[in-house]
C-alpha cells in the first residue's frame, strides 16, 4: 500500500516513537531483569494462569494486577466474550488459544476480566449497525444475553448508564458459561483442578470487582478470601 508523502511521515513519526520507546525498554527493564526475563527463553513459559480481557488500549492486563513477563498467557478480542464450544474445523482463535492454555500451559486459573465503558457493551444498545462490519455484527451477538438480562432486571426506561454497567458485569457471567462449554474445561473445573474467576475492572478508579457466585454478586478484589 502507498501513502501520500504527508500521510508517510505522520507514520513514520508515530512509528519513531514505538521505536524510542523499544529503546528504553531495551535500556531500562530489559537490562534490570535480563536473567529473569533468559531464564523464560531456556525453560520456556509456565504461567499462572489464562487471562481473557477486551482488546480495549485503555485494559492492559499486566499493568493492572503488576504481573511480571511469564505469569499470565492472555487472550484479547472485543468485548472480552467466550463463544461457546463448537467441535468444528473453521477458524476459532479464542478457543484455540483457550485450548492451549488448559491442555499444553496447563494452567490452574482462568480470568474472565471485563471493564467499565466497555465499547462492545454500548454497541448493542445502538439501533443502526455498519453493515460492512460482518465479523464484528456477529461477534456481538455473544452479549446479546447479558444485554437481556440487564434490561429484565433494571427495565427499558432505567437510565442508559446504569444499563450499560449491568450488562458489563452480567456478561462476565454469562462468557464464564461459555466456557464450561467446552468440555475439557469444565471436566478439570469438576475435578478442582482448574478454576475460573469473574473480574470486573473500573478504568475510572483502576479497582478491580471479582464474582462471587455463593452470593450472586461482585465484591472488591481486595477482599478476596476474607
Amino acid at each position: 500500500m502507498s501513502l501520500s508523502a504527508s500521510a508517510s511521515d505522520l507514520s513514520a513519526q508515530r512509528l519513531k516513537e514505538f521505536a524510542d520507546g523499544n529503546e528504553t525498554f531495551q535500556q531500562t527493564y530489559f537490562k534490570k531483569h535480563e536473567a529473569q526475563l533468559l531464564n523464560l527463553v531456556k525453560e520456556g513459559q509456565n504461567p499462572r494462569a489464562l487471562f481473557i480481557g477486551c482488546s480495549d488500549s485503555r485494559v492492559i492486563p499486566d499493568l493492572i494486577i503488576q504481573s511480571n513477563p511469564g505469569d499470565l498467557f492472555v487472550i484479547r478480542n472485543v468485548g472480552n466474550f467466550v463463544a461457546p464450544y463448537k467441535p468444528d474445523e473453521d477458524f476459532h482463535s479464542t478457543a484455540a488459544g483457550i485450548e492451549y492454555a488448559v491442555g499444553v500451559l496447563e494452567v490452574s486459573e482462568i480470568i474472565i476480566c471485563g471493564h467499565s465503558h466497555c465499547g462492545a457493551i454500548e454497541a448493542l444498545y445502538k439501533t443502526t449497525c455498519d453493515t460492512s462490519m460482518i465479523h464484528t455484527a456477529k461477534w456481538l451477538t455473544l452479549g446479546e444475553k447479558a444485554k437481556k438480562m440487564a434490561l429484565l432486571a433494571l427495565g427499558e426506561e432505567a437510565k442508559k448508564e446504569d444499563l450499560l454497567r449491568a450488562t458489563e458485569h452480567l456478561s462476565i457471567v454469562t462468557q464464564i458459561e461459555n466456557l464450561l462449554t467446552y468440555p475439557y474445561v469444565k471436566k478439570l473445573v469438576d475435578e478442582d483442578k482448574l478454576f475460573i474467576h469473574g473480574w470486573y475492572y473500573d478504568i475510572e478508579t483502576g479497582g478491580i470487582e471479582y464474582y462471587d457466585p455463593d452470593i450472586y454478586q461482585f465484591r472488591p478484589l481486595s477482599e478476596l478470601g476474607d
